[in-house]
């Protein structure tokens, strides 16, 4: 993008603001075409958001955001929006993200509230008042599509043929367990780098991709973090507390089982984690932006661990270790 954009968006808060902006700054842009800049009117701080409406959609973000704020979720506030032109102007959260306050004593305290944010972000099924697009099986499946196309034959420079014996079968596993589960609003992203901490409390961001999906997901993208790894055994209290939590707010059958409950939860985390090995080298070299490859061992150790657990994912297990190898020999 270039700079055009940022003396546009600078005339455009000019113009809603009836005055002058001043310091308009990159902060950072996201692994969309998003780029998010801070400004200052009158004493008081805001986020100016750049999304070229010819890349990005903003109207779900828009959507979603009144969706939540009606559900009761801390949210950022919209002040100006042009969907024509793709310039928003929100309220500033500060720069404090969860992933900031991750400590193994805080653990428990922060994850826990992120947790309960999860029964009201399910509970959000429309937007706009008509619902939320389905995470359905042909989107699964083209997610899964990532793996073997951007990180078996770009990233690692091999022949996506070699999974031809067990690729078909597991994604049909992975695909079912989705869809088996009660299907929810999932936020898609909720992990430590959508969530901003500001006087102690939790706000949600980066939602615009929110579908109806598996209850188990969001939780999976929280515990199973991309960004950041924690022991089971920390976790597995938190995500218990969770299965019981659904239970009690009948988003899922009192019957269910843990051991099933976990079953989705870690068949979830593979189709996931597998999306994320292919978007990560996508990102890095159709995109340019490399630094998403320092994550790659970390989301393979996730599919790693998961698919070691079930001996119908033995074959992914034994694949990513021979990945895991390739990938520390070319470091």
């Amino acid at each position: 993008m270039s700079d055009s954009r940022q003396a546009a968006l600078q005339r455009w808060l000019n113009r809603v603001f009836t005055s002058p902006v001043e310091g308009l700054v990159l902060i950072f842009g996201d692994a969309s075409h998003r780029r998010y800049f801070r400004c200052f009117h009158e004493g008081s701080s805001y986020i100016a958001v750049d999304a070229p409406p010819e890349l990005e959609d903003s109207a779900p973000f828009l959507a979603m955001t009144q969706a939540y704020q009606q559900a009761g979720l801390p949210v950022p506030e919209v002040i100006h929006a042009s969907l024509e032109l793709g310039f928003m102007c929100q309220s500033d959260l500060g720069d404090s993200h969860l992933q900031g306050h991750l400590t193994a004593e805080q653990l428990p305290l922060w994850y826990g509230r992120a947790l309960s944010l999860l029964p009201a972000i399910a509970s959000v099924t429309e937007r706009a008042g008509d619902p939320l697009p389905p995470y359905d099986d042909a989107f699964l499946r083209q997610e899964l599509a990532l793996l073997p196309q951007w990180f078996i034959k770009v990233h690692l420079d091999r022949d996506p043929q070699e999974l031809a014996d067990w690729w078909p079968p597991l994604c049909e596993l992975l695909v079912a367990n989705a869809l088996e589960q009660p299907q929810v609003g999932v936020h898609r992203d909720f992990h430590c780098r959508n969530l901003m901490v500001a006087d102690g409390a939790l706000a949600v961001i980066d939602y615009q991709g929110a579908l109806l999906g598996p209850v188990t997901y969001d939780p999976v993208s929280l515990l199973k973090d991309c960004y950041v790894k924690w022991p089971w055994a920390q976790l597995q209290p938190l995500l218990l507390g969770h299965f019981q939590a659904l239970k009690q707010q009948g988003l899922i059958p009192d019957t269910t089982a843990w051991e099933r409950f976990l079953r989705w939860y870690h068949f979830t985390g593979l189709q996931r984690h597998l999306k994320v090995l292919g978007i990560f080298a996508r990102l890095s070299h159709r995109d340019g932006k490399h630094h998403y490859l320092e994550d790659l061992p970390r989301v393979l150790e996730y599919v790693i661990e998961a698919a070691e657990l079930y001996p119908e994912t033995a074959e992914l297990a034994r694949a990513a270790l021979g990945w895991r190898l390739q990938l520390e020999a070319g470091r």
